[in-house]
């Protein structure tokens, strides 16, 4: 049945216009492998220059239709963000050149004997919709963030949340199917008002959200049914289809499917795999801060001597171009408690059976995966969405705690020790592990035949049959 519907869908073309980041385009690339699964032809279409950080044309699947990538341009093709040397430049050259080469692309495609049926895009790139109904094709909304998130957002867009939020009264955020939010604890555009560039190209993804064909979210419903119900309510065509990490650590529907088949740094993967095996079981604290995040020396230092003062054997990912904030005899003092890398496959150390807990920024690609393979989390939030996705990591999922900032908006060693002690040996303990188990189990049976997850991805898969 299952090859009977891949030919079936033989025919189906999509285009899938991802923001040049990995935290972003991971679920997207993610999403595309499952829709190749059903037989789906997807063409990812990253910017020229984040096409050649993955240094491929073409990503096979081994299960169904390759997929290729074709990119378009933000007109600054040799350098991306960097070469543009401003928010407001990229936003400006992103906007200018983006709609004229996404129709450049779908023109020769359509020459080539290959038409597109619909695009999936980014809300970061609301101007796609209009391209889609230019060629007449179906538009589809991809949110790779957090429903809530998005749904502060759209409040924020529709004038019913003040931003910036310090100083403000009420100070508190309280909208449909959301737990009350602090100031911290919303997005940080919207909290202190930072970066208005950012802020007022994330609105504009809502200014046609009711004349998309599809409303698609990387979440699994059981995560935040409340405000995915509310958005429901709105009249969205809204669908959860996530989560959206690779099948073997969910289903195991999809051969080979392991990892997300791209990464801007190169894993050191053997090493920590050895190290890992070498402990016991629910032993190991990871912590990682992800692609981008760049702390200050002082809060190096802070969780440096958090981690050391715990005792607790770590895993460690620094990026190279930071570990020069590390204190200088960090490494040498922990040796025979930790261990620092550079980079690693996030997904192997998460799976693997001796880690206890996750020390983490809380991007929500992180937090995804920890949920999905039922890891208790200590939250260290920086920006953007973070604040957000740590008040539903303590309060709302409950499978660990928040790292609270001081004045100078760093963590502090003894409260980073004291979180660590929380979830690996307090009271909480097993609380923690149970509601992380719970998830986990939630997760899969989301994706598996008969969850929400997967009647939600082959009702989209009948809609593009019949476009």
């Amino acid at each position: 049945m299952e090859n009977a519907n891949q030919a079936q869908n033989a025919h189906i073309h999509v285009l899938v216009l991802p923001y040049p980041s990995q935290g972003r385009i991971n679920p997207m690339l993610q999403f595309s492998k499952r829709l190749a699964h059903k037989g789906i032809k997807p063409t990812l279409s990253p910017t020229f220059c984040f096409s050649k950080m993955m240094d491929t044309t073409a990503i096979s699947t081994h299960y169904g239709p390759t997929i290729n990538v074709r990119p378009i341009s933000d007109g600054f093709d040799d350098g991306g963000f960097i070469q543009a040397g401003s928010i407001s430049a990229y936003l400006d050259g992103l906007k200018t050149f983006g709609p004229k080469t996404l129709a450049q692309l779908i023109e020769k495609l359509a020459e080539e004997g290959d038409p597109v049926k619909a695009i999936i895009y980014d809300g970061l790139f609301p101007w796609a919709l209009d391209v889609a109904r230019k060629f007449g094709l179906s538009g589809v909304l991809f949110f790779p963030e957090s429903c809530s998130v998005s749904s502060v957002y759209y409040h924020v867009h529709c004038g019913l949340i003040k931003v910036p939020l310090m100083g403000l009264s009420p100070t508190t955020v309280s909208i449909p199917g959301v737990p009350e939010l602090q100031p911290s604890e919303a997005p940080s555009f919207v909290a202190n008002g930072s970066h208005p560039e950012w802020l007022a190209w994330l609105l504009r993804q809502f200014s046609d959200v009711d004349k998309v064909d599809w409303v698609l979210c990387s979440v699994f419903y059981d995560m935040e049914k409340e405000v995915v119900d509310w958005m429901t309510k709105m009249g969205w065509k809204i669908r959860t289809i996530g989560p959206t990490i690779p099948s073997y650590y969910i289903d195991k529907k999809i051969q080979d499917d392991k990892d997300y088949s791209f990464q801007r740094f190169k894993p050191i993967t053997t090493l920590c795999k050895n190290w890992l095996d070498s402990n016991p079981k629910n032993s190991v604290v990871y912590m990682s801060f992800g692609s981008l995040a760049k702390l200050s020396e002082q809060q190096f230092k802070e969780l440096a001597c958090g981690i050391r003062n715990t005792h607790q054997s770590f895993l460690w990912v620094v990026r190279e171009l930071e570990q020069a904030k590390l204190p200088k005899e960090f490494i040498d003092e922990t040796s025979g408690q930790g261990l620092v890398v550079g980079w690693t496959s996030q997904l192997e150390v998460l799976s693997h059976e001796a880690i206890g807990c996750f020390v983490t920024h809380c991007g929500f690609n992180s937090i995804l995966e920890a949920l999905s393979i039922g890891v208790p989390v200590v939250g260290v939030p920086q920006c953007f969405d973070q604040g957000t996705n740590a008040k539903f990591v303590e309060d709302v999922w409950r499978v660990g705690v928040r790292a609270k900032v001081d004045e100078k908006g760093v963590v502090k060693r003894e409260v980073l020790e004291e979180c660590i002690r929380e979830v690996m040996e307090g009271e909480k303990k097993e609380e923690f592990r149970k509601n992380a188990d719970k998830w986990n189990r939630l997760a899969k049976e989301a994706m598996s035949e008969g969850g929400t997850s997967y009647k939600n991805i082959d009702e989209f898969v009948a809609f593009l049959g019949k476009c």
